[in-house]
């Protein structure tokens, strides 16, 4: 049997056993009044005072909960990612159990099991988030039938926080992404060198070690630069990633070439190759763990240009681009 959903558009609804509560209150109500007995009207008090207390209780307690974002861990758009939440309840009389917690973040309801008076905790919690970006959290809805189930009763709240959700990964990877890497690696193992001999110089990128400053070149020139050694020039992997959008392209194309560029830096990173990420924004260089959240953070806040941008002549680097190679970064 299909379970019905806890979500509704009011601000309190009956439930099943609330139903049967008010059918035998007026019941009660038309025999006492039909044969005048005192126990009935005693007794259809104390049903109208459960009615009451429950009204109370639940709107007392769900009228002070507040939520808070805390953390998520690597959020991908499109992929479940765990994180924690925060809920206090500031009342200082009325103690809530079984809040529920739906919110368009969450990836099922989050069950609160006891909020007591003045008190906070944290919960785990998984979410989903469908598009990348930087995401402001608005607002979460709360339902609770505390105290005696009668009632379902909702209250919209305030989520705080933001999160910054990575590009979609393609599933399976591009084949085209698999090749290009495996053939970078099978090149890195015939040439490796011993790491000393410098292979060529280049500017100082932000992510680069300070040990690999060539002191006096970056003395005479007047700004940092590096020195790039055999083993490091074949490790390293470039990517460029053009986000003009020509004529006729659309939002799904421009998300699609994000997320091929995503999942190629992903594998790139995966197997310890060092990466380069150049974007309108500015260029990333690092490897392994320490470099996936700026690489990633870079690609989720990327926004289509009307323009053009920098051009690549370089055919080691790998461009992601929807204009055509004609007039896309090629000199």
């Amino acid at each position: 049997m299909r379970k019905k959903s806890p979500e509704f558009n009011g601000v309190v609804r009956l439930t099943r056993i609330g139903t049967g509560y008010l059918a035998f209150t007026l019941v009660i109500g038309f025999a006492a009044i039909n044969t005048g007995n005192n126990s009935l009207y005693i007794g259809l008090a104390f049903m109208l005072g459960g009615l009451l207390i429950s009204g109370l209780a639940s709107k007392g307690g769900l009228k002070r909960i507040e939520v808070e974002f805390v953390s998520v861990d690597e959020a991908w758009a499109g992929r479940p990612a765990h994180g924690i939440l925060r809920a206090t309840n500031s009342s200082r009389i009325w103690n809530v159990r079984d809040v529920l917690l739906i919110s368009d973040e969450l990836e099922k309801p989050l069950l609160l099991p006891l909020l007591q008076r003045g008190d906070t905790i944290q919960r785990e919690a998984r979410f989903l988030f469908r598009r990348r970006g930087r995401l402001q959290f608005k607002t979460a809805s709360l339902y609770t039938r505390y105290p005696f189930g009668l009632f379902n009763k909702k209250r919209r709240v305030s989520f705080v926080g933001e999160a910054i959700v990575y590009p979609a990964l393609l599933e399976p990877p591009l084949e085209l992404l698999t090749a290009d890497v495996l053939a970078g690696e099978m090149e890195r193992t015939e040439r490796l060198g011993p790491g000393s001999e410098i292979h060529a110089f280049r500017e100082y990128i932000r992510g680069d070690s300070l040990k690999q400053v060539h002191w006096k070149k970056s003395a005479s020139v007047g700004r940092w630069i590096m020195k790039q050694t055999e083993t490091e020039s074949t490790q390293t992997i470039e990517v460029a990633v053009d986000t003009v959008m020509p004529p006729g392209a659309t939002e799904e194309e421009f998300e699609r070439m994000i997320s091929e560029a995503a999942t190629y830096l992903d594998l790139a990173i995966a197997r310890r190759l060092e990466v380069v990420l150049h974007t309108p924004a500015g260029t990333i260089r690092g490897g392994g763990d320490a470099a996936r959240r700026p690489i990633f953070e870079a690609l989720a806040l990327l926004e289509p240009a009307g323009e053009g941008w920098g051009r690549w002549s370089d055919p080691q680097t790998v461009v992601f681009s929807l204009r055509r190679s004609s007039e896309s970064l090629t000199a």
